[in-house]
């Protein structure tokens, strides 16, 4: 296994096959870079490096007790980034991995990032506040910790039908897909994921899409049930300086798995271009 030590002593896990201009994934909330199995498969046959890491806490990374918050998160993938020497990357996030690599973005030395993609992702900012009063109130934030907290696998088993719309009427369920987000979130630590709904729902990345000068694209399902598409990718194309997006009348949160045809060809579009 490749991994490298970042300046705390926790251990990330990260995959980097193949040749050529870099794609670095990064994941969602509770899963692993295994998540990505359908575009880094796509990417490698077309020619591209691609690189994923699991989380701190998640997957096959190490487990440590602090670090859950995005500057944390970001900070890794910087030393990860250093350590591998990419340069004119495209940065891919889903859900809260968009988070990441919106931060990651904006924070970057000059020359490592050629472009960015937002999949599903949670920017600019999920709670409900004040000054946000259409996101999502906390309660639903304090029943994904509640629910993580003391029932985790039976939590994680029912959170894949939503997040795939799969208890949509007609839906064509897909029992592997739903095991696969099990798997991956049961190989991550409990308290890693209790402490990263609150950096995936109260971190407010509008400054950082304000501030990236590169291209980036936004995907995202119209009939996201997780990170609804009102409250996060209508608002962030208004933030971007130099954004596109596209949205899919009837795709879930999920829908780089259950949609992985689309959505390759919409990236490789997107990274040719």
């Amino acid at each position: 296994m490749a991994t490298i030590t970042v300046k705390d002593g926790t251990e990330i896990y990260y995959k980097d096959w193949g040749t050529g201009q870099p794609l670095v994934f990064h994941h969602g909330w509770p899963l692993s870079s295994d998540d990505w199995d359908s575009q880094l498969m796509f990417f490698l046959n077309k020619g591209y490096r691609v690189i994923a890491a699991d989380r701190r806490g998640h997957g096959r990374s190490g487990q440590s007790s602090t670090g859950h918050d995005m500057d944390t998160y970001v900070a890794d993938i910087i030393e990860l980034v250093d350590h591998l020497d990419l340069k004119d990357a495209v940065h891919i996030g889903h859900s809260t991995g968009g988070g990441v690599a919106i931060r990651y973005a904006a924070r970057a030395a000059k020359g490592r990032v050629a472009k960015a993609v937002l999949i599903s992702a949670v920017p600019p900012l999920m709670a409900q506040t004040p000054t946000n009063p259409d996101g999502v109130p906390m309660s639903v934030f304090d029943e994904i910790r509640e629910s993580t907290a003391t029932n985790r696998a039976q939590y994680f088993q029912d959170f894949s039908m939503p997040f795939y719309g799969y208890n949509r009427e007609g839906a064509q369920i897909k029992q592997g897909i739903r095991d696969n987000w099990w798997r991956q979130g049961m190989n991550g630590g409990a308290n890693a994921h209790y402490l990263g709904i609150k950096a995936f729902s109260e971190t407010d990345f509008t400054e950082d899409l304000k501030s990236v000068a590169v291209p980036v694209l936004l995907l995202h399902g119209e009939d996201d049930q997780i990170v609804p598409f009102a409250i996060s990718s209508a608002k962030s194309i208004k933030l971007l300086q130099h954004g596109k997006l596209i949205s899919y009348p009837g795709f879930p949160h999920g829908m780089p798995a259950t949609e992985a045809a689309t959505i390759n060809a919409d990236l490789l579009a997107f990274i040719q271009g």
